[in-house]
């Protein structure tokens, strides 16, 4: 009976999903890894066939030796006739052959075209004119390149590149003239702190690529520009370091990002969806932050990173609970400072999870917990109130996170007020209305306030999901369902995965690291990666202590 049971429940089953973890040295499945670099090579075989890999349902053309004809194509693909944007401008250069330059308008910055594409070219010397000699000589520009695909062209014009076209040339210049006006960096909005720097990210790419540098000067940092799979062409930039990240993980990466088809991407929120491990799940799991600093610190202990045109927020994968719940401002305090930031941060967390259900738990199965003055005053507070206690704290929940998105979605001053009168005003009055009791208003207060302790915007949603879970089991069995439901929460988050990662790494399952769960821990000298990563350093750090116990070298050192 239990076996078939067992076989129903899919008990035996095995794991299908990425793992990352095949051994301690980062060694990865060797059927997995050629899936995977399959699916990359497929992926970077349909980039070459369209340039930049944006689909074209016309399909990759090349172009022809007439400059009429390479016009009228892009007149056609632009459709010039009503889209006013694009910009053709057909002259003839100081080498006796007509040009032509496009670009959009807006996207491209004109003082960039006149000055540095059409003025020198117009003033330049007699001669044979070629791409290198144009380049060499003619062109102002710092960086350019050659292409002869339709579809390579087209993608550059709408990024904001010039094309220039020469009479009888079967290629194109494509020439950086980017200038779209874009927001200046400032302070982080979401993860403001006290100490540490307070730069964040701005919705271009190559700001935010270029504030990640400035923190991580190292020669082995890639950032490779890629389309995001959507039909508008958003590109994305996947930062790491080339010496440390595990090639397994990079290639599962590129894998999901290749297999992604949707309509639009709009945001670094619709690409989370579309390449998590389980994207039913509550939970996050890729960190997203619009802080650099705290980007450059996972890259340099071997994550990697997703930065998305549009978007100011930047996802790290994989991720972990610890890096859910910890702030960057851990380690920029003293480590008896940031110890005791965690330490309340997570017990927050608990008392925000657990204590509405406990009380309902309490106050309905296991009234002898209680002391005679608790018990009387919770009776007292609930002389005039008509709903049950249960439905009181589900209620109270619910409008405590009615008043938090309210607050949330109306301008900055106004969202102050509307938390102040939800806080004071609705609370005093549900009181006064005999609506809610005082007791239960203050447990949801506590549960509010543990829950604002968590720094991950996504986590503290999940955190008031789960939160209403626990409430119903206490109100439907007390402690014992209570106790139940929190184990089977625990065995969920140590199912969940983050790019073959377990999400309650380091903890479980328990690996070599010597780090404090929870405690911060000392800032040493030397750099100790992530070995739940396991990243090419650890996987060499790991090689070399091994080789020390073999030859005897620790136990000397011991003695």
């Amino acid at each position: 009976m239990l076996e078939k049971l067992f076989k129903k429940l899919n008990f035996d089953a095995p794991d299908p999903r990425f793992e990352l973890l095949e051994t301690e040295k980062g060694v990865p499945n060797e059927r997995r890894e050629a899936k995977a670099k399959k699916r990359s090579a497929f992926w970077c075989k349909g980039r070459a066939k369209t340039g930049e890999g944006r689909r074209n349902d016309q399909g990759s053309e090349r172009l022809s030796f007439s400059l009429q004809k390479n016009e009228r194509l892009f007149r056609a693909l632009f459709s010039s006739d009503i889209n006013t944007d694009i910009i053709f401008r057909r002259f003839e250069t100081g080498f006796g052959e007509e040009a032509l330059v496009i670009f959009m308008n807006g996207m491209a910055d004109t003082a960039s075209v006149s000055d540095f594409i059409i003025r020198p070219l117009m003033d330049a010397a007699e001669g044979e004119a070629d791409e290198t000699r144009i380049l060499e000589c003619a062109v102002q520009i710092g960086e350019a390149e050659e292409s002869c695909e339709t579809a390579a062209i087209e993608a550059a014009i709408l990024e904001g590149r010039t094309a220039l076209f020469l009479n009888g040339r079967r290629r194109a210049l494509l020439l950086e003239t980017r200038g779209f006006e874009k927001r200046s960096v400032t302070t982080a909005e979401n993860e403001r702190i006290v100490r540490g720097p307070q730069e964040g990210f701005t919705e271009s790419i190559r700001t935010n690529v270029t504030l990640v540098r400035r923190i991580v000067k190292t020669r082995d940092l890639i950032a490779s520009y890629r389309d995001a799979g959507g039909e508008n062409g958003t590109k994305l930039a996947l930062l790491y370091r080339k010496s440390i990240v595990n090639p397994a993980l990079l290639s599962e990466i590129e894998g999901r990002l290749a297999r992604i088809e949707t309509a639009i991407v709009s945001s670094s929120g619709v690409i989370e969806q579309l390449i998590e491990d389980s994207p039913r799940s509550p939970l996050p799991q890729t960190l997203a932050t619009e802080r650099p600093d705290r980007v450059a610190s996972f890259l340099m202990n071997g994550s990697a990173a997703l930065i998305a045109e549009g978007s100011p927020f930047a996802l790290i994968m994989p991720a972990t609970a610890a890096a859910l719940l910890n702030s960057p401002e851990d380690v920029y305090m003293r480590r008896p400072l940031g110890t005791l930031m965690r330490i309340v941060r997570y017990i927050g967390v608990f008392i925000s999870l657990i204590l509405p259900g406990y009380f309902v738990a309490v106050a309905l199965y296991h009234q002898g917990l209680l002391s005679t003055e608790v018990l009387s005053t919770l009776i007292k507070s609930r002389e005039m109130v008509f709903e049950p206690l249960p439905f009181e704290m589900i209620l109270l929940l619910f409008v405590f996170q009615l008043i938090r998105e309210a607050g949330m979605r109306v301008p900055g001053s106004v969202g102050q007020a509307i938390g102040v009168i939800g806080g004071l005003i609705l609370g005093q009055a549900a009181v006064s209305a005999n609506l809610a009791s005082t007791v239960i208003l203050i447990i949801v207060a506590l549960s509010g306030l543990g829950n604002l302790c968590i720094p991950d915007y996504s986590t503290q949603i999940a955190a008031s999901y789960f939160r209403f879970g626990f409430v119903i089991a206490a109100w439907l069995g007390g402690l014992l369902a209570l106790t139940g439901a929190f184990i089977i929460f625990t065995a969920y988050m140590a199912n969940l995965k983050s790019f073959g990662v377990p999400f309650l790494s380091p903890t479980a399952p328990k690996t070599f690291t010597k780090r404090p769960a929870i405690l911060r821990g000392a800032i040493g000298r030397g750099v100790r990666m992530d070995d739940w990563l396991n990243t090419e350093a650890e996987a060499e750090e790991r090689a070399n202590e091994v080789g020390k116990r073999g030859s005897g070298g620790l136990r000397r050192k011991k003695a």
